[in-house]
């Protein structure tokens, strides 16, 4: 039996369905949201240069706002949405991949495993809250605080305010270092404290607090700032 060989030059698209997409570069996976080239670049061409760009200016393609992309000849409005949207679409549906959102969680490592996708690549801290019921399965999120580069100040009453209307029995914290190190700041060690300390008041469980960094993360209550 002859078996048929793909050509050199063939294109993501015929690629794709020649060896599935596992068989295809960066540039070109990227070449297939762009769609098409310019009239002296191919797309994957195209693709090649914004992933440049990226690493360049951003250090990751995931965290770059399609105002930026704009600035690479070849990369309009469309374009630039188009890529954006699709980053954007994957970390949402890396983070909420359980059915309805409903999963249960037991530490840190489950919130780590949740939120680093939606969170590693935010440029400002963001400070979000999940809330429990008694089978420690999450029913809603909130994003509590948008602080800058290194901050996001929280208050307790911001956190467990929701937490009393919604009828929570407990409640998870989680927030991003920008700088991709997790390692708590003073701030965060207080923020903790005075969470933990409103907890006991509440009645309202605070199962932890997780600070997130790129591909890494502390657990607070394995540091020993959260007391059961």
């Amino acid at each position: 039996m002859q078996i048929k060989q793909m050509p050199a030059n063939e294109r993501p698209q015929e690629k794709m369905l020649f060896s599935g997409v596992s068989g295809l570069s960066n540039s070109e996976l990227l070449a297939l949201v762009i769609r098409t080239g310019t009239s002296d670049r191919s797309a994957v061409q195209l693709a090649e240069e914004v992933i440049a760009y990226a690493q360049t200016n951003s250090g990751d393609l995931g965290s770059v706002d399609a105002r930026e992309l704009m600035q690479i000849d070849g990369i309009g409005a469309a374009k630039a949405c188009s890529i954006v949207a699709a980053f954007e679409l994957s970390k949402r549906m890396m983070s909420w991949s359980v059915h309805d959102n409903r999963c249960k969680l037991t530490c840190g490592e489950d919130v780590a495993r949740l939120m680093t996708e939606e969170m590693m690549y935010e440029k400002r801290e963001i400070f979000m809250a999940l809330y429990l019921n008694t089978r420690m399965i999450i029913e809603s999120k909130m994003i509590i605080s948008i602080g800058n580069l290194d901050t996001a100040p929280v208050h307790p009453r911001e956190v467990f305010g929701p937490a009393v209307r919604r009828g929570a029995a407990a409640v998870l914290v989680a927030h991003n270092h920008p700088s991709g190190d997790p390692e708590p700041s003073p701030m965060d060690i207080s923020i903790t404290e005075r969470l933990a300390e409103s907890s006991r008041i509440l009645g309202i469980k605070l199962v932890d607090h997780v600070i997130i960094g790129n591909g890494r993360f502390v657990s607070m209550k394995n540091e020993g700032y959260i007391i059961d």
